[in-house]
């Protein structure tokens, strides 16, 4: 047995599990970059194997953290350097829910070229990133993955569509990674990509004077009343101006309180059942999705709101135990977090129009306290940005990284989870 069988401590290691979102043409979710990064916490110490340490920390984060089972549908990339190609841990893991992303520092000796092969006789899916170039030398490597990440921010727009060219006789799946805006994505998809990786989709476009559709009005007005704690026929004249609302409510009701002997038929009777909190959160994450009833595909947009409310959820909870009102305030600055990019107005605007508790404000518009800090902790960890991880984890004293690595895979499951009559856990 290896020395891989006896890891070190996932405290000790200090790596940090981030998640960067792929999608597909449509923009619907497909996949999760996997980011596993090193930190300093524990006072710069060297770890004498680093390769054989970061294995061993990805090998756990599919048992221990449960990684695995909280992409749900999507895969997660993982980067593979030359040393972790070699390692015997890379074959303790889910070969159906990975895919091994071979980094542009590996060159395709022969070495290489047959363990790629022998890696996927076991099973895996490969991907090369970060490439750039297609020359002679670089395309056995090519042929060997089945998707093929090109960087798009290193090319010119002609560099890349050349590129593209030489690319596609392959019959690769083309994934265009670095991708910051909308108009990115629409070359890169008019070109033949059939992935995009970046947070294009999440970037806040304010538009000065837009009015918000009758629906996200309507969620609006409904989020505030349940805020105010208003009376329980004024909440329900709200939502009889949107039947399809109305009908989905129902539904929901009955699927959550299907032990019943009674069907629920009235929104008075829906309302007193779901309890109020549970019907605020049901209603922050409603809108993300289609309101107005028919399809329910769960947006990224969607799946980054519930993760990000989750996490910070969970990190409330573990920093400050017993405090429900702090755990529930960080799900709300998460879910919220995003309604800029969603609703396409300010947050000034959005804050106006809600009556949240005085610290949701001040996190939502100026990154202030614990909750501020929960959420700069939040952005940090999607992006990988080691740095500034442990710089929000020094502010929140009682948090560890094995903490917030456990809290982003229980956050994920829980967003994964998430569907027509299933906002609600």
């Amino acid at each position: 047995m290896s020395e891989a069988a006896n890891p070190p401590d996932a405290d000790n290691t200090e790596l940090f599990l981030g998640r960067q979102p792929i999608l597909g043409r449509d923009q619907q979710l497909s996949a999760y970059e996997l980011l596993f990064r090193s930190g300093g916490l524990a006072g710069g110490a060297e770890v004498a194997d680093a390769t054989q340490a970061t294995a061993t920390v990805i090998a756990n984060a599919f048992t221990e953290f449960g990684v695995g089972d909280a992409l749900g549908p999507y895969r997660g990339y993982i980067n593979v350097d030359h040393d972790f190609l070699f390692s015997d841990v890379i074959e303790m893991l889910p070969q159906q829910a990975v895919v091994l992303e071979i980094l542009e520092t590996v060159e395709p000796s022969e070495a290489v070229l047959a363990r790629c092969q022998h890696l996927r006789a076991l099973g895996f899916t490969l991907a090369v990133d970060d490439v750039i170039r297609a020359d002679a030398s670089y395309r056995p490597l090519l042929e060997l993955a089945e998707i093929i990440k090109v960087d798009v921010m290193q090319l010119s727009p002609a560099e890349l569509r050349a590129l593209v060219l030489q690319l596609k006789p392959l019959g690769k799946k083309l994934l265009a990674e670095k991708v910051e805006t909308a108009q990115q994505m629409e070359f890169c998809r008019s070109l033949g990509f059939e992935l995009f990786q970046g947070y294009f989709f999440a970037k806040p476009t304010i538009i000065a004077g837009k009015r918000l559709s009758p629906s996200h009005v309507t969620l609006l007005r409904l989020l505030a009343l349940l805020m105010e704690d208003a009376d329980t026929s004024e909440i329900e004249r709200a939502f009889k101006l949107e039947p399809g609302l109305t009908v989905n409510l129902l539904r929901l009701t009955n699927s959550v309180g299907s032990g019943m002997s009674v069907r629920i038929a009235s929104l008075r009777h829906a309302i007193a059942v779901l309890g109020r909190r549970q019907l605020q959160r049901w209603l922050q994450l409603l809108l993300y999705t289609n309101p107005k009833g028919g399809e329910h595909a769960v947006s990224p947009l969607m799946q980054l709101a519930a993760t990000r409310g989750r996490l910070m959820e969970l990190l409330a909870e573990k920093s400050s135990p017993g405090k429900r009102e702090l755990a529930d305030q960080a799900f709300l600055v998460g879910i919220m977090s995003l309604m800029p990019t969603l609703l396409s107005v300010a947050m000034t605007e959005i804050l106006e129009q809600l009556p949240v508790p005085l610290a949701v404000a001040q996190a939502l518009s100026a990154g202030d306290g614990a909750l501020g800090t929960m959420l700069e902790l939040t952005e940090a960890i999607e992006g990988g940005e080691v740095a500034a991880v442990e710089t929000a984890l020094r502010r929140l004293p009682g948090l560890r990284p094995r903490d917030v690595n456990l809290a982003l895979a229980q956050a994920l499951a829980w967003a994964n989870s998430l569907g027509v009559d299933s906002t609600i856990q």
